[in-house]
């Protein structure tokens, strides 16, 4: 009955749920209620219990954190790995929680700093290379050394130095929801996906000027004799050549070209006069 009693007072909105820490019996008698149960209510107060190692760890990174990644996603992957140190978690072999779950968490941010990463590491590593001896050089000389003068010191020419420097520069990771100006998106104001064109997205009035375009194409070919309609018909959608036309019309080859070029000479004046007529 006491194990019982104290169990349910764990579960109940206390310390857990306001944020603050609650005692270590409290957080033993969820543990223990946990693992011989698995009540999503205690893992979700334990899981309570021990966000603040989340924000912790994210805290460490803040400083690191890339263009476009904001702390609350870092939280968000970190709780990821809070979730999957609570699973794995084995009080019996004497480690605290938090021992046990801060690799984790940290390894789950790192894992969400890397996807972000669109830079390879052989090249983040040649760029730490190159700031340590610019660095060494300006402590050196008293002033920003020259490109050449760190390309010597690297002991690479200059127009290696140069592609080193364009891999890691000129390039910035910006999230499409965010807001075309600095700063978050105001209420109606558009984010930066909705300011950038879409090269396969339709033109305004464009729909209506190719229904324009065939309704003219119709009536300009509407007006051809019938044997012009035949031959263009034979040649651009039967595909037949001019041969096998001259064979079907029992005409010569020369004189399908003839009727041809004349059948397009119409068609070119017919729907010259329509763009006049507009």
């Amino acid at each position: 009955m006491r194990n019982a009693a104290s169990t349910q007072r764990a579960l109940r909105p206390g310390p857990a749920a306001s944020g603050r820490r609650p005692s270590p019996g409290v957080a033993e008698t969820l543990w223990e209620h946990y693992r011989t149960t698995g009540d999503p209510r205690a893992r979700a107060q334990l899981l309570d219990l021990y966000l603040g190692l989340v924000h912790h760890a994210a805290r460490d990174y803040a400083r690191s954190l890339p263009a476009g990644l904001e702390l609350d996603e870092l939280v968000s992957a970190g709780t990821v790995g809070l979730v999957q140190a609570l699973e794995g978690f084995d009080p019996e072999r004497g480690l605290a929680f938090s021992t046990y779950a801060m690799p984790r968490i940290r390894g789950a941010m790192l894992d969400e700093l890397r996807s972000r990463d669109w830079v390879p590491r052989s090249v983040r590593a040649r760029g730490r290379k190159v700031e340590q001896v610019r660095a060494a050089l300006q402590h050196r000389l008293g002033r920003a050394p020259a490109a050449a003068e760190i390309a010597e010191a690297l002991g690479v020419d200059l127009r290696t130095y140069w592609s080193w420097a364009q891999q890691l520069d000129g390039r910035t990771v910006l999230r499409l929801d965010q807001s075309g100006t600095a700063g978050s998106a105001a209420a109606g104001e558009l984010s930066l996906a909705e300011t950038i064109a879409d090269p396969g997205s339709a033109q305004p009035g464009e729909a209506l000027m190719h229904r324009e375009t065939l309704a003219g194409l119709r009536e300009a070919v509407a007006s051809l004799s019938t044997k012009d309609r035949l031959v263009l018909s034979l040649y651009y959608y039967e595909e037949l050549s001019l041969r096998e036309i001259g064979e079907v019309l029992h005409v010569t080859e020369s004189r399908v070209s003839q009727i041809r070029s004349a059948a397009l000479r119409r068609l070119r004046e017919r729907i010259a006069l329509q763009e006049e007529g507009k």
